[in-house]
């Protein structure tokens, strides 16, 4: 760990970055709703059968719930900016808190470009038939993709008292979409019945692609954390967060099955595509009932929603290298507020920029399908990476001989962190397994622990070479002042 030298300075280098506490509840559950109930993760779990209805149930018990308890616990205990970077560092130590923070923050790098990769597929259908095959035209979806996340930057910058509100318009739109592909799902049902029998619910004889689907489910269910990371911007966090964390994840959790479901009875696997799922879904049954005039406006509700998901994950994750920048094992650079909006600025630009190279570098190697599923892979891993330390300080606080209760007690807590852990492993090995729209089992893999040692291993450099290299000047100007 590099040593701190405290020097003497005027008030202004003494006073911190100062963010405007701008969250209040019902911006937080809203918050939850968007970057939980991903809609863009369904079809491509959908698209295994109807067996992935019971890794939801699964994964809803044994890692949902105590992913909420983790969560509302350590909050309690670590309230402030950062989250899961903060959290392991108090109960690690700092290298596991930059690792976490660092895994944190690199994955939205994978997973905004995926965001923006699923709102070209989604939006083209507001053009009106004909247009559709637009979302695979490599030309298209890259330049439709970087001007979306430029807009995105750009009104983040402003400040979330701006960009909360793409939250939240996000999050409504999310229940309008989600109750017009589950309301149209019922009339189908109710007018027709469905294909769909006890058979599909079964285990596959091959289930290869199943497996990687229980990692991808893991990460369909993360977000409840993401508020904890910009602590420091939500109004009284430790009255108005548990309450937000329950609801958020009530409703999310519900979302999330029925939109599995629905996408399962109207929609056979086969025909599933991993950008354009949802929209197929209310396509196919619009027309079943006469109202082919509402798949339009459901894409655009579900363009505002996914513009909220890549909002909400972009503003929160670039929170990660704004603290570590503060700690000096990244640029400090990375730690500027902006002087009128008092935004980290910096680090969402950096964050921006690099996932603009993964879209990029990405493309040139592969069709629209599989660069979605290759970077939404990799960034299963890296996002599932501060739930194991997350997880692990559930069962070293609980297990310590001087434990105080800080909101659960030590059965909950030992429950909670076990449960988690071990589920939270399970979902990383088994996204290893490649998923159906995967064409080279070779590249997967090399792209799959080449990226994951490449990311570990950048997070090693920036808190033991540059971090002490950052260290040792801070000495040698003190020793030239002296």
């Amino acid at each position: 760990m590099p040593n701190e030298v405290i020097t003497p300075s005027t008030p202004a280098e003494n006073e911190a970055p100062r963010l405007r506490r701008v969250l209040g509840r019902w911006d937080l559950v809203l918050l939850f709703v968007v970057a939980v109930f991903n809609l863009n993760v369904v079809p491509s779990i959908a698209a295994n059968g109807g067996v992935t209805v019971w890794l939801w149930i699964i994964s809803l018990i044994l890692f949902f719930w105590p992913q909420g308890i983790a969560v509302i616990e350590l909050a309690q205990r670590y309230p402030g900016e950062g989250g899961v970077y903060l959290w392991a560092k108090e109960v690690f130590g700092d290298f596991h808190g930059f690792l976490s923070g660092w895994c944190y923050w690199t994955n939205n790098m994978m997973y905004v470009p995926t965001i923006m990769l699923y709102f070209v597929g989604v939006s083209v259908f507001i053009l009106g038939p004909g247009h559709q095959s637009l979302a695979d035209n490599k030309v298209f979806a890259l330049s439709a993709s970087i001007v979306l996340l430029a807009i995105l930057v750009v009104l983040n910058v402003i400040g979330l008292s701006v960009g909360k509100w793409i939250n939240n318009f996000g999050a409504i739109g999310t229940f309008f979409a989600a109750a017009v592909l589950i309301g149209l799902g019922l009339i189908v049902w109710f007018r027709f019945g469905t294909t769909v029998t006890a058979a599909d619910f079964q285990i596959p004889t091959n289930p290869r692609f199943v497996l990687n689907s229980f990692g991808v489910i893991c990460f369909g269910l993360v977000g409840l954390e993401l508020a904890s990371v910009m602590g420091d911007e939500i109004e009284n966090p430790r009255r108005i967060l548990p309450g937000a964390v329950a609801w958020g994840g009530i409703l999310s959790g519900l979302l999330y099955i029925g939109a599995t479901l629905t996408l399962l009875i109207a929609v056979s696997k086969q025909d599933i595509s991993v950008l354009q799922g949802i929209v197929q879904a209310v396509s196919h049954m619009a027309d079943r009932v006469g109202a082919p005039w509402i798949v339009a406006p459901f894409a655009f509700l579900l363009s505002v929603s996914i513009a909220g998901i890549g909002s909400a994950w972009l503003a929160g994750s670039a929170r990660i290298p704004f603290v570590a920048g503060l700690d000096s094992y990244m640029p400090s650079w990375l730690g500027k507020v902006h002087r009128r909006y008092s935004t980290p600025y910096a680090a969402l630009i950096v964050h921006a920029v690099v996932s603009m190279i993964l879209i990029i570098v990405n493309f040139t190697a592969a069709g629209v399908q599989e660069t979605f599923q290759k970077l939404l892979s990799l960034a299963v891993v890296l996002q599932l990476v501060p739930f194991l330390y997350m997880f692990g300080a559930l069962l070293k606080l609980s297990a310590a001989p001087t434990f105080t209760k800080a909101r659960y007690g030590r059965p909950t807590l030992l429950f909670a962190g076990a449960s988690g852990l071990i589920t939270t492993t399970m979902g990383i090995a088994l996204v290893f397994f490649p998923a159906a729209q995967i064409t080279s089992l070779l590249s997967y893999e090399v792209w799959m622990f080449g990226g994951t040692l490449l990311f570990v291993g950048l997070a090693a450099f920036f808190f033991f070479v540059y971090g002490r290299r950052k260290a040792a000047r801070k000495l040698d100007q003190v020793a030239a002042a002296g």
